[in-house]
């Protein structure tokens, strides 16, 4: 039985979402603030749903304290549409949106979308050794001559996402979509910066160049 920590601190939506997700056979635990969700943590739930605008502490915030703590996708639960939201979003560790008003069916879809993905990603045990580079599909890390590069979730599914496809050049909406897991308009800055954020951080323990700009086009993984 998968588990779902939801965080919102509206009550009828908190009780709404419970009765549908028990009904479908999901644990649910319910939080209406961020000091309630930290402890719900230690349940290990199998994905979050998180609001961003709640009182004391935001969504946001709170998604940056717990992204150290679990590896599950994290949906955030808004009305707000910029492009700007959507980028902090993702950059403080985030996996998705779901705006608000939306419909139980959609949301459903989404989560079981994200599960089945990460049930997927699980399967890949194998690591991947490119020059001073390893790569552990399984635990979900990057190595360079064995220090670990602290990533964010989204920085390291770049980096498997394209790792697994060297050579290959995407652009920036497919990366965006295959990060995000569903279908949608591509950012392109999210892209960019988040791209921009790995090589700063590989460039700290390697001089190799791993995720290679071509003009134009996209990003490609270098064959080594």
């Amino acid at each position: 039985m998968n588990k779902l920590l939801m965080i919102d601190d509206d009550r009828e939506l908190l009780n709404m979402l419970q009765s549908y997700f028990t009904m479908k056979s999901y644990e649910v635990m319910a939080a209406e603030n961020g000091a309630d969700a930290l402890e719900m943590l230690k349940r290990n739930p199998d994905l979050i749903l998180l609001d961003v605008n709640m009182p004391q502490m935001d969504g946001l915030t709170l998604c940056r304290l717990i992204r150290d703590k679990v590896s599950c996708p994290i949906l955030f639960l808004t009305a707000r549409v910029e492009e700007g939201d959507r980028v902090n979003g993702l950059l403080s560790g985030g996996d998705d949106y779901i705006l608000k008003p939306f419909s139980l069916k959609e949301l459903d879809a989404r989560i079981t979308a994200h599960l089945k993905r990460e049930q997927r990603r699980g399967i890949a045990a194998d690591c991947s050794f490119q020059g001073g580079l390893v790569i552990d599909y399984a635990a979900k890390t990057v190595q360079a001559d064995g220090r670990e590069l602290a990533l964010t979730r989204t920085e390291y599914l770049i980096i498997e996402f394209l790792s697994m496809n060297p050579g290959i050049v995407f652009d920036k909406e497919r990366i965006y979509e295959k990060i995000c897991g569903f279908d949608a308009e591509g950012d392109s800055r999210t892209v960019t910066e988040l791209v921009r954020r790995i090589r700063k951080k590989l460039s700290l323990v390697t001089d190799s160049e791993y995720i290679e700009t071509v003009w134009g086009m996209g990003y490609r993984w270098v064959k080594k």
